[in-house]
């Protein structure tokens, strides 16, 4: 198959839409199920190449969950602990693969951005991840292969409807790549930059302790920032991300917007949230909107009388911004990776507010010894990487 006709572009008025290979050669892909769209192309190619990367440098399973050519969430397979596979709704599953512990932490980590993903493993999709996709809200996934158990699960989805994509794992493509812009082409190398140790080695910190944990989360930082839509910074915590902020022109609201998600990640784990008494009807999703909202600045849309009915059993104490931020300075060991420098010291204060003790950024900023003083007032190992990871 040469070329793939889509149903339309970004929009519906985007007509005709298809994806093909201008040399005539063969797609590296294989819809197996559906009729993925333009943008559902996008997020699976974008997040493919993060998995398939991420699973290089760390040797694990690895998934992301993509909305609008951006990651939502990435994160390798390790096991989930008890009060994660709580606030992923995956406590009820028994024991996960590798695979599925790899989705459900890419999922589970921003609910709120995930809902609607699509979805990219690095290996097999087995029965145990099929199941996980099965009964999220997801407009697809892409793969290098299914399980015949897999597959099937997922082509009961959606009304038999479910886009579900294989792909080659052996396709290399063109060293340039092309596109168009108001009818003009542009050119350039891909980015072929591999993230790995060598990237971590310019200490530019009083500290310079990085335990093998937080290398790992730098590493996977800096891949997810790869392909993230600039500019961007990444919050990771035990291998998965916790906390992206994406496309956004200044970069302490990237960082601001970023830890605000790696907040509500660690606020969720908060005992006064996890025993929160849902009605028994209310779905995962609500029950997403719900904390969601409990745990944020507009908490009477859920607590105000003729509201809190609606959604709990009775009615839940106010989770007030004392214990809130009691809670969150007790988190700790959080990596931070930014896509290219940060200009001002704020951003340093911002990110340790988040537990942040670990950061990658490029340097170059006239402001860098402000940056490297502010690091080292809170102790904090600082690298320089000399490499800007901008994606458009």
């Amino acid at each position: 198959m040469n070329e793939f006709e889509l149903k339309y572009g970004c929009n519906p008025n985007q007509k005709p839409s298809r994806i093909f290979m201008e040399d005539g050669s063969e797609l590296p892909i294989t819809v197996l199920n559906g009729r993925p769209g333009y943008i559902n192309f996008l997020d699976a190619f974008n997040g493919w190449q993060l998995v398939n990367e991420l699973k290089k440098a760390t040797g694990l399973p690895a998934a992301t969950s993509f909305k609008h050519v951006s990651p939502a969430g990435a994160a390798v397979g390790l096991p989930l602990t008890e009060v994660e596979r709580k606030i992923y709704w995956v406590d009820d599953m028994g024991e996960l693969t590798p695979m599925a512990s790899a989705y459900a932490r890419a999922r589970g980590a921003d609910r709120m951005s995930s809902f609607g993903d699509f979805i990219s493993l690095s290996d097999v999709c087995d029965e145990c991840t099929a199941r996980i996709i099965k009964r999220e809200v997801s407009d697809g996934v892409i793969a290098p292969g299914y399980t015949p158990e897999a597959l099937a699960i997922l082509k009961e989805k959606k009304k038999g409807g479910y886009n579900v994509i294989q792909i080659d794992p052996n396709y290399v493509p063109k060293p340039l790549e092309r596109k168009e812009v108001y009818g003009i082409t542009f050119e350039q190398g891909r980015n072929e930059l591999k993230v790995d140790d060598e990237l971590l080695s310019n200490f530019v910190t009083a500290n310079k302790d990085l335990p093998e944990s937080a290398r790992i989360d730098l590493i996977i930082s800096l891949i997810t920032l790869k392909y993230t839509q600039s500019n961007s910074v990444c919050y990771v915590k035990g291998g998965q991300a916790i906390g992206i902020g994406a496309g956004q022109q200044s970069r302490i609201h990237c960082t601001r917007l970023a830890g605000s998600k790696a907040d509500n990640w660690y606020l969720r784990q908060n005992p006064k949230v996890l025993n929160l008494p849902f009605l028994d009807k209310i779905g995962r999703a609500d029950r997403d909107n719900a904390i969601d909202l409990y745990i944020g600045e507009d908490y009477m849309d859920v607590l105000a009388d003729g509201a809190w009915e609606h959604i709990f059993k009775e009615k839940p104490e106010v989770f007030t911004a004392e214990e809130k931020r009691a809670w969150l300075d007790t988190m700790t060991d959080v990596a931070l990776g930014s896509d290219a420098f940060f200009p001002f010291s704020d951003n340093i204060e911002r990110a340790f507010r988040s537990g942040v003790k670990y950061i990658a950024e490029p340097g170059g900023s006239v402001r860098d010894d402000l940056v490297i003083e502010a690091a080292d007032k809170h102790n904090m190992v600082m690298c320089f990487t000399g490499i800007r990871l901008f994606h458009h």
